[in-house]
């Protein structure tokens, strides 16, 4: 008896029968859309480094959120700019800065609309570093009590989630804290707990004001050489009371976004960042790639290793192109 023949071509010949049998996709429900809200800015200003990104002036921010629920995204990631720096990072807590008003005019006009903020003190402090700084030195823990602060002004103001980013040793512990002492029990902390050091992040600190004035952040975020010690960081914030995890930036780091799925089983998103943005724009822009194919190949990865959510600045281009 002759043996069969194994032919995998067999779910690949009919496109109707392919697309019944993929094991991952693309949907706009798992997509986030990161924006960046500036104070006091007049009109839109496109960034330099990130072509068909803007920074926002508050005025907008309510079309922007109008436009992503049309496309099916169901939420946005915001960071502020604020009119003014200092060495405390006041505006990062002020009842009235730019991420606390912009949540406010978010969730009265759009109440169905998920709206997470970015809990950092880069954009907020002179020296553009994400916690304050002493003789040189990051200081680590009178950086989370000010972040601390930071988190419950945007619970107080509205947010849905608040989204540490800092990497500070103890943060989401003190946050947690902090949101259930004052009535925000409920309230989850999406942690940014596995962030490199990544040279992919210049563009974000072109739009969003934040690059360091001196040094870099490699004391405080993550070694890109260390696999074991992202699982750790990852387990240690679910320990202090994160309710999700982000692996931040995206392509270099699917390994790591694998085993955190695989190993701690908590919902895990992964961040496509600004570099990892610019660099496929510019490739298109040349003619050297196709812009929606990589794209959509690229973010269809991360779903593969294991993303359960995606921050994107193709949010609204990909909602699009899997409609289609």
């Amino acid at each position: 008896m002759n043996a069969l023949k194994i032919r995998g071509r067999r779910l690949r010949e009919n496109p109707l029968v392919r697309n019944l049998a993929n094991e991952h996709r693309l949907e706009t429900r798992n997509l986030i859309y990161p924006l960046f809200i500036k104070e006091n800015l007049r009109s839109t200003a496109e960034i330099a480094s990130m072509p068909g990104q803007y920074q926002w002036p508050l005025s907008e921010i309510s079309r922007q959120a109008e436009q992503a629920l049309k496309l099916g995204i169901p939420g946005i990631l915001l960071f502020g700019i604020p009119k003014s720096k200092d060495l405390a990072g006041k505006e990062s807590f002020s009842r009235n800065g730019i991420i606390q008003k912009a949540v406010r005019t978010l969730k009265k006009n759009f109440p169905k609309l998920l709206v997470i903020t970015d809990v950092c003190l880069c954009e907020y402090l002179e020296h553009g570093h994400c916690g304050h700084i002493k003789n040189g030195k990051v200081l680590n823990d009178a950086s989370i009590k000010t972040l601390a602060k930071a988190a419950l002004s945007h619970a107080e103001a509205g947010a849905d989630i608040v989204a540490p980013s800092d990497m500070m040793d103890g943060r989401v512990r003190a946050i947690r804290q902090t949101l259930d002492k004052n009535g925000f029990e409920h309230t989850p902390i999406l942690s940014y707990a596995v962030k490199y050091a990544s040279s992919f992040y210049a563009p974000f600190r072109d739009a969003a004001e934040s690059a360091p004035q001196f040094g870099d952040r490699k004391s405080y975020q993550m070694n890109p050489a260390n696999r074991i010690e992202a699982l750790r960081e990852a387990k240690t914030d679910l320990e202090e009371g994160a309710d999700m995890i982000l692996v931040k930036p995206a392509l270099s780091y699917e390994d790591i976004l694998f085993e955190i799925k695989q190993k701690l089983r908590c919902p895990t998103g992964a961040y496509s960042v600004s570099g990892e943005y610019a660099m496929i724009k510019a490739a298109a822009q040349k003619g050297w790639l196709d812009e929606k194919k990589v794209v959509l190949e690229t973010h269809l990865g991360l779903k593969r290793a294991g993303a359960d959510f995606i921050v994107t600045y193709w949010a609204k281009e990909i909602a699009k192109w899997v409609r289609e």
